[in-house]
């Protein structure tokens, strides 16, 4: 069974980090994605540029509106997620316990349910 991951955390914690540690997250994160990506459960994944850059669209009786930023004001912003192959939802939310972030963020764990792609 396939599960999103979701990084959750504080942009402003990020951005508040000195460069050694940014990059001693950095490495934790690359010795992360190459164990699961060993162990077979990596199925993808990608950091997410901040919300600052985000664009939100709504459809709202025919129109179109677009608003820059997120949907939601939260205190922790999604920075990412992994698609990982997990046999059930203890192993996942083990895969999600090693997630470096964790430790101050939080990581959503959300099963994924598959549609056929028509074509």
């Amino acid at each position: 069974m396939q599960y999103l991951l979701l990084i959750y955390g504080r942009e402003s914690q990020v951005a508040a980090m000195s460069e050694t540690q940014l990059g001693k997250v950095m490495r934790e994160y690359d010795e992360f994605t190459q164990s699961i990506a060993a162990s077979g459960h990596l199925r993808g994944g990608n950091e997410l540029d901040t919300t600052a850059k985000a664009t939100t669209l709504r459809l709202r009786e025919g129109r179109r509106l677009v608003t820059d930023g997120p949907f939601a004001e939260t205190e922790e912003q999604l920075g990412g997620y992994y698609l990982v192959e997990a046999k059930d939802l203890d192993e996942a939310l083990a895969l999600a316990a090693r997630v470096p972030s964790v430790r101050w963020g939080s990581i959503e764990v959300r099963p994924i349910v598959p549609h056929e792609i028509p074509g």
